[in-house]
């Protein structure tokens, strides 16, 4: 066992909802908390990881649950806050100050693109570079000039993780779309269409972590599952277009956010990408999977369309992506999104996921990557 476990996860669906954030928010965790057999008396620190929610959100949906004396902070990494909230759950126990922690992400999100002026200087918002797809174009464009991708492959993608969706019950939408849906759905920013873009949406997912020796107090051992890495960065040098970005004329070869944060977690892991069963990835849009891919190390680069024409991608495949839907079908509920990634790597390591269970799941990897680079990796393992 490593030193740090996951002994319960919960979720609310993704969606949209005629409910508050805190609503929202309260189920997810009070279902991470009868997963992990615990009561929320038993608590000692909570961390909430959102973006749009407003000041101290985390202290008014944990109220429902009742009033305690415990530390509870709210962290905003972008669309890494989970990540970031979870480590710092992880560090907390490794530290001996806590040895056991609530880590909830939640989200109630503006309808429409984000809302740029968080996140945007006003002068770039000004000259229209300000629009998410307009850099995920960019990114897909390029890609498709050096390697030969193409539209049909980035289709392919967005065709898997909806044909997964449909047996996911947390997923914003269950239903599968033929390749010809896809690739004639309306075109939002050249060559993404709506059928392969994610959309913000509300939600709330939670883990229940714990120190190796209180899981074994608890008797928890069956059903915990071991945290071997869980790292956040923030990218020295932004080699892609995300924001802010102070121009877009050049082009680096440095390392990006993904490579520099999966590197970290696989050493800290003792693992590498071959080792991983399973992945859940950032998939704001169906290119974004493939490049990711890549970053990761599941093939070089500019060979992740043929992961996708090969079927290594699929439920049944040997390194399989987004077993969940992904964003593009779950959608994005900024701060819950990656706490919704480990409810589903828990839920496959445990063999409880279902039609869309990986046979014999041992190790799984969550990803996400956002604004400013920043950037979380966890693994874990059972």
């Amino acid at each position: 066992m490593s030193d740090v476990v996951i002994l319960g996860t919960g979720m609310h669906p993704f969606g949209r909802f005629e409910k508050s954030y805190e609503e929202l928010g309260a189920e997810a965790a009070a279902a991470a908390l009868r997963d992990a057999g615990v009561e929320w008396s038993q608590i000692q620190a909570a961390y909430l990881s959102r973006m749009y929610l407003p000041a101290t959100s985390g202290a008014r949906i944990l109220r429902r649950l009742g009033s305690t004396d415990i530390s509870i902070v709210d962290i905003e990494a972008a669309c890494a806050s989970g990540g970031a909230a979870l480590r710092q759950g992880v560090l907390a126990i490794r530290s001996g100050e806590v040895d056991l922690a609530l880590v909830l992400g939640c989200e109630k999100m503006p309808r429409g693109f984000m809302d740029p002026s968080m996140i945007y200087s006003q002068w770039q918002i000004e000259l229209g570079m300000s629009l998410n797809p307009a850099y995920w174009s960019m990114r897909a464009r390029r890609h498709m000039h050096d390697y030969g991708t193409t539209e049909l492959q980035i289709a392919k993608v967005a065709h898997k993780n909806h044909k997964n969706s449909v047996h996911n019950p947390y997923s914003m939408y269950q239903k599968e779309f033929s390749l010809d849906e896809i690739l004639n759905s309306p075109l939002v920013c050249d060559p993404i269409r709506r059928l392969e873009i994610c959309a913000p949406d509300d939600g709330a997912a939670a883990v229940v972590v714990a120190s190796a020796k209180r899981a074994r107090q608890l008797g928890a051992n069956a059903k915990a599952i071991n945290i071997a890495a869980c790292c956040h960065t923030i990218a020295r040098y932004s080699a892609d277009f995300r924001c802010p970005a102070d121009s877009m004329s050049a082009t680096a070869a440095n390392p990006g956010p993904t490579e520099v944060t999966a590197k970290q977690a696989y050493d800290r892991a003792g693992l590498g990408p071959r080792d991983i069963d399973c992945f859940e990835v950032q998939d704001t849009d169906a290119f974004c999977e493939i490049e990711i891919c890549e970053s990761l190390g599941l093939c070089v680069p500019g060979e992740g369309g043929r992961l996708i024409d090969e079927g290594r991608t699929e439920i049944g495949g040997a390194t399989p992506v987004n077993m969940s839907g992904g964003l593009i079908s779950k959608g994005e509920p900024v701060g819950a999104s990656h706490l919704g990634q480990l409810v589903e790597i828990v839920s496959q390591l445990r063999g409880q996921a279902g039609p869309r269970q990986v046979a014999d799941a041992k190790v799984g990897l969550a990803h996400v990557l956002g604004a400013g680079g920043n950037c979380a990796v966890t693994i874990l393992q059972r």
